[in-house]
């Protein structure tokens, strides 16, 4: 009698995969490298993407400036030093949804899947958008700063502290960026990520210091105010902007920036080789 055998089952190790935990790090640079020129250009080909960091911004300047100015500051004109710090910080800050939701975007079409033939880091097809997304935030804070100045804003701080400032919106928003790529991994569409940042985001940026002095808020609401950490970048671009100077607060938010990255880059690469 023919002994009928069973037929193998393929093999589903995780060595399987081409996609690749250990790269050089010269390797790595170019990799994310040549995703955010990807990126850059899918930014070419649909400026829309670009309407949360172009339009808005330039929108809620017009519009705080003048609804609020008189009622906040007594006009328009002295409302700007406080407006338009808490500007750059809103947009940068509103600006990294995008981050996650195209994140989830593109894993539900299977563009990640075709990355699995390639011999990558794993965090390449992370890093490289990220680094992309540096030119949204930059583009955030300088039409913010733009319109700002048509309006009468005069930084005290001079070109110096107006550079310092951008900065520092840039690295914030790559920062707090991870937060919600993280979100894109575990989230099931590109909808349920925007709609779980949202319930992040409206307490992170309305109860804060950005729109409105912190004098005039209840004593309980000063104290939620003062542990946001929205109100500490704030606070440092306020003081680069206006002042030109380097204070404690600028260093706070640094290293709330450092703190975010340390725990959501891992979280992230981990959330995002499991599914690909």
């Amino acid at each position: 009698m023919t002994a009928i055998t069973k037929p193998a089952r393929a093999s589903r190790r995780p060595a399987d995969r081409t996609i690749r935990a250990s790269v050089p790090i010269g390797d790595i640079l170019v990799q994310t490298t040549t995703f955010a020129w990807r990126a850059l250009l899918k930014m070419r080909r649909n400026p829309e993407q670009l309407a949360d960091v172009t339009f808005m911004p330039l929108v809620l300047t017009l519009l705080f400036g003048f609804m609020f100015g008189g009622a906040v500051a007594g006009g328009m004109v002295s409302y700007l030093p406080t407006l338009i710090p808490g500007i750059i910080a809103y947009s940068a800050v509103t600006a990294c949804v995008a981050a996650g939701a195209q994140l989830r975007e593109d894993m539900d079409r299977g563009v990640f899947d075709r990355f699995r033939s390639l011999p990558i880091a794993r965090i390449a097809p992370l890093a490289g958008p990220m680094m992309a997304d540096l030119t949204r935030y930059a583009l955030a804070a300088s039409l913010s700063l733009t319109m700002g100045i048509i309006m009468g804003y005069r930084p005290g701080g001079g070109v110096p502290g107006v550079i310092a400032g951008v900065l520092m919106a840039m690295v914030t928003g790559w920062s707090l960026a991870w937060i919600f790529m993280y979100i894109g991994t575990i989230a099931k569409s590109a909808q349920s990520v925007q709609s779980l940042s949202i319930m992040v985001l409206l307490p992170l940026t309305f109860v804060s210091n950005a729109f409105v002095p912190v004098d005039t808020l209840p004593d309980w609401l000063k104290t939620l105010v003062g542990i946001n950490p929205v109100s500490h970048v704030v606070t440092a671009l306020r003081d680069l902007l206006n002042q030109g100077a380097v204070t404690p607060a600028v260093g706070i938010a640094l290293l709330g920036c450092v703190v975010v990255v340390a725990i959501f880059v891992p979280l992230t690469v981990h959330s995002y080789s499991k599914k690909v």
